[in-house]
């Protein structure tokens, strides 16, 4: 697992108040998780801070740990 995912479980995790051991990168945020819209949008803003990267506000295809670790990486790359 990446740096960058092992981080993104962290911040969710923390958020969810959930075990990072239970969350993988096939978690999905809602189902599997029960995280609501709003605690996406705190996730994403927490995101924003751990990566130091802005998230865009359309998160519509974002379902999985793994969607959300692969979205990160982009945007990281993206700022160099």
């Amino acid at each position: 697992m990446s740096e960058i995912a092992s981080k993104v479980i962290e911040v969710i995790a923390e958020r969810l108040s959930k075990d990072a051991d239970g969350i993988t990168e096939a978690s999905n945020v809602i189902a599997d998780l029960g995280a609501d819209s709003l605690d996406i949008a705190e996730i994403m803003m927490d995101l924003e801070d751990a990566f130091g990267v802005k998230v865009e506000e359309d998160t519509e295809g974002l379902n999985t740990i793994g969607d959300i670790v692969k979205y990160i990486e982009g945007k990281v790359a993206e700022n160099g």
